[in-house]
């Protein structure tokens, strides 16, 4: 299946991490995502594993779980793993497709060239990072 690119952006311009991206910027990043098929129990990212792909869900559910417990349930719309575009860090959940599911993936490598060709995205990113840390902070 073909995604149409203005269905990425709209999809992308959602997440917070990219909010404050302008219509171009966002077109940018959308370009570099794939479109990938995950059968129904197909693994997205595992809970420690160390993971450098951020998805948004474009059909079907997966379930996000940690320690084995459930947090949520996910649809179209939805995102997991945005804190990998920018770094190394374990996955703090798994999610497992529970459905057959179809997915926006952006790679570290991708959004980390982008960020060398379009910097301002990079201070865009590096300010919705920093307002999550300050709701946060004492």
């Amino acid at each position: 299946m073909r995604f149409h690119k203005d269905a990425k952006i709209q999809l992308i311009s959602r997440v917070p991490l990219l909010a404050e991206c302008s219509k171009r910027e966002l077109g940018r990043i959308a370009a570099l995502a794939d479109l990938v098929d995950f059968p129904d129990g197909g693994t997205l990212m595992r809970e420690g594993a160390s993971g450098s792909e951020f998805f948004v869900l474009v059909d079907g559910t997966a379930r996000v779980t940690k320690r084995g417990r459930k947090l949520a349930d996910i649809g179209p719309g939805d995102w997991v793993g945005e804190i990998a575009l920018v770094t190394n860090v374990p996955r703090t959940a798994t999610v497992v497709a529970t459905s057959p599911l179809q997915a926006l993936v952006l790679t570290r490598t991708g959004f980390s060239n982008l960020l060398l060709d379009v910097p301002s995205i990079g201070r865009k990113v590096i300010s919705a990072l920093a307002g999550r840390v300050a709701a946060q902070t004492i």
